[in-house]
């Protein structure tokens, strides 16, 4: 009897593991009950082609993580990674799913950047300079995802870049050339040199990816990003600035 109770008990584990892996299938991929179901093997994960920096505006990596795992006061955010002052990692969403971090905005052709893009959040509370440790961890990190969901090194970017009229991080004081000698992001390669006649700065920001719908706040974007200051002007040393850029995107910069 003892033996029969046994079995018994192994085929009521058994059937509750299948159970619960049958569950587990509805769970991931859900089916349409308007359809007969007739499964293909020809698919693929979505996968990001942005990596999207941003800073806390918190004090401390212990508030950023809570306020990234419930909500701030403009409700719940969130971000696929986060980096303490001391260079630790913190993972909070899968690479797979959709994280809250960026928020209305566009960058080129792309309109909804929470679908196609990887957050990363870095623990900075927008006024102090980040630290060595943590620009090497966020290095270290770029490298891991742009190698494994093959983006392009160079389509990192700032949360400010997307959304130039709502946000400012990284900010001014993001340290972009020293992640573009790691191999991240745009910079600017080799000499710089007057733009040819007839050079449209706007068609060149528009070519980089901002958006021109407020041009003064793209204006400030770029100058945060690629020549550290809030100027809302363009002057002759951005001409050259953007001359090289957008030779970049064509593939035609010398060297």
């Amino acid at each position: 009897m003892l033996k029969l109770n046994r079995v018994g008990l192994r085929a009521g584990i058994a059937a509750a593991a299948v159970a619960l892996l049958l569950a587990g299938c509805v769970t991931t991929q859900p089916k349409n009950p308007l359809a007969q179901w007739e499964a293909s093997k020809n698919f693929d994960l979505r996968r990001p082609v942005l990596v999207v920096l941003h800073y806390t505006q918190q004090h401390s990596v212990e508030q950023s993580l809570e306020t990234l795992k419930t909500a701030n006061s403009k409700g719940p955010v969130s971000a696929h990674y986060l980096v303490g002052k001391d260079g630790k990692l913190y993972q909070l969403v899968s690479e797979t799913r959709r994280a809250w971090h960026a928020g209305p905005g566009r960058w080129g052709t792309i309109t909804d950047v929470n679908s196609a893009s990887i957050g990363i959040e870095i623990d900075n509370d927008g006024s102090s300079p980040f630290t060595d440790v943590q620009i090497d961890s966020v290095i270290r990190l770029l490298g891991d995802i742009t190698k494994r969901q093959h983006i392009p090194p160079s389509q990192v970017i700032g949360h400010s870049d997307l959304a130039p009229t709502r946000k400012v991080d990284p900010g001014k004081l993001f340290p972009w050339q020293r992640l573009a000698e790691a191999g991240y992001g745009l910079w600017i390669k080799g000499e710089l040199r007057d733009p040819p006649p007839g050079f449209d700065p706007w068609l060149a920001l528009a070519s980089i990816g901002y958006s021109l719908d407020d041009r003064p706040a793209a204006v400030r974007a770029f100058h945060q990003h690629f020549r550290g200051s809030d100027a809302t002007e363009l002057d002759a040393e951005d001409m050259r600035v953007l001359d090289n850029l957008s030779q970049q995107q064509l593939g035609t910069a010398s060297p």
